[in-house]
């Protein structure tokens, strides 16, 4: 196929090569569930098999998308084939570029260290939960952590971010911010917290199976 081996995409009327953030976002949701799961497993059944299969797969993931193209990214396929009938939002690829740069060195470390090694340490919770930030954050919201520090090692100008917040432009009218509804987040929050001092000992009580016979082995 003709240029093949690429990063990014050449879209008209995009100047430089660019991702598709739709299906950026839909593969970092993939990888924080999997790592979600693997993380629970480790702390409540001390299985690290998971996170062993997890951290290599992830690791050769992103080997293919910064040093081969990102379109042989197995995630970024699964993640084109779920949102493929969605319009496009066009990202620019080089920040992405660093941002996987960024994940590869954090992977590579986790694989040397939880699979090569066979060892756990804080080192290895401390950069998996980076890993979970930032994938979180990716799919949540759109946010790319590992993007923002581009511009800190890059003089260019950052172009095509995603939600184009690299963009200088003033918010829009519907996504400012007014004083009552921050009184609202403040009023709910202690709200949560007075039910929470109010309704203590109900909400510890473990449940009664409403249909058939209760577990009281559960009771406390």
């Amino acid at each position: 196929m003709k240029n093949t081996i690429t990063f990014g995409e050449t879209v008209p009327g995009y100047d430089i090569p660019v991702l598709n953030e739709r299906e950026i976002r839909a593969a970092a949701g993939i990888l924080f569930v999997l790592a979600l799961l693997s993380l629970m497993l480790i702390l409540f059944e001390s299985n690290f098999l998971l996170i062993k299969y997890f951290i290599t797969a992830f690791l050769a993931d992103f080997l293919i998308r910064v040093f081969i193209s990102p379109r042989f990214s197995p995630s970024l396929i699964i993640g084109r084939l779920i949102v493929r009938n969605q319009t496009p939002e066009y990202v620019g690829a080089a920040q992405k570029k660093f941002a996987w740069t960024i994940g590869l060195v954090l992977s590579a470390t986790m694989f040397i260290l939880l699979v090569v090694v066979n060892s756990y340490s804080p080192i290895t919770g401390i950069i998996c939960l980076i890993c979970l930030v930032f994938l979180f954050f990716e799919s949540s919201f759109g946010i790319c952590l590992g993007c923002k520090f581009y511009p800190l090692f890059y003089k260019r100008k950052v172009q095509y971010c995603s939600g184009e917040v690299c963009d200088t432009s003033s918010r829009q009218e519907i996504q400012k911010i007014a004083a009552v509804q921050l009184l609202i987040i403040i009023v709910f929050t202690v709200f949560m917290i007075l039910t929470g001092l109010l309704f203590k000992d109900v909400y510890h009580k473990y449940p009664h199976a409403l249909f058939g016979k209760s577990d009281t082995s559960q009771s406390r």
